[in-house]
């Protein structure tokens, strides 16, 4: 049943965000710091991979979460979803191959991703335009979620001198009224944005080989309401 009650709102949701304005991106969760140590954890649950999981149709997801995340047995998701346990096999091979393709290649020790988080937001604060290019991968990944209520880039931005450009001019937009603060969210490090005291988004931070690859910044307000208290996850 819970499967089933899944598989509708997946499709609902599907057909929500084609009138999306703008990027869709995964609400986020702000998590206890202990959880980045649990590289596997912390991985499972990013906003990478959240992103990764959304490309998946709606039946490809519901088998990799149940197959992945709660080792269910192909008969018993194949009752679930009232499809052949071979079907099952196949699609469940099919998404995993896809998630597999565009997980990161490399394992980042929570050191490396503080050290590359406090040099992304010392560049910020500081508006130090060569200290974003130095901690931007050359093919980082701008990805902003406004929903069409708060400004946000319309589609990725692509390529460091790009995306550092982008953010100097919108620091340059709100000028000392910024604060950052530096947090877990979704087991990843991420930045809260506050103009004047008020939370204004949440910027999460992929690393990979000591730089910055991916910026996921999301400031649909209703999208917010979980990163004021934390979330907690275990295995």
């Amino acid at each position: 049943i819970t499967t089933r009650q899944s598989l509708d709102r997946l499709r609902t949701m599907r057909r929500r965000r084609e009138a999306y304005i703008g990027p869709w991106l995964p609400e986020p969760l702000l998590t206890a710091p202990d959880v980045a140590e649990d590289v596997e954890l912390a991985e499972s649950v990013s906003m990478a991979l959240m992103l990764v999981l959304e490309t998946l149709s709606p039946i490809e997801r519901v088998v990799f979460v149940l197959r992945e995340a709660f080792d269910a047995s192909y008969d018993e998701i194949a009752a679930a979803i009232e499809k052949s346990p071979a079907a099952v096999r196949q699609i469940a091979h099919r998404a995993r191959q896809h998630v597999d393709a565009r997980r990161p290649r490399e394992v980042v020790s929570p050191s490396e991703t503080r050290a590359a988080l406090e040099a992304f937001q010392r560049a910020v604060e500081t508006r130090d335009l060569q200290g974003l290019l130095d901690v931007l991968a050359p093919e980082v990944v701008l990805v902003g979620d406004g929903g069409g209520v708060k400004q946000a880039v319309l589609r990725p931005i692509v390529e460091a001198d790009r995306v550092a450009r982008l953010l100097a001019a919108g620091l340059d937009m709100v000028g000392a009224e910024l604060s950052l603060e530096p947090v877990q969210v979704n087991g990843c490090p991420a930045l809260i944005m506050r103009l004047n005291g008020e939370i204004d988004g949440v910027m999460a931070v992929r690393v990979e080989g000591g730089l910055v690859t991916g910026l996921y910044s999301v400031r649909n307000p209703e999208k917010l309401s979980r990163v004021e208290r934390e979330t907690a996850l275990s295995r």
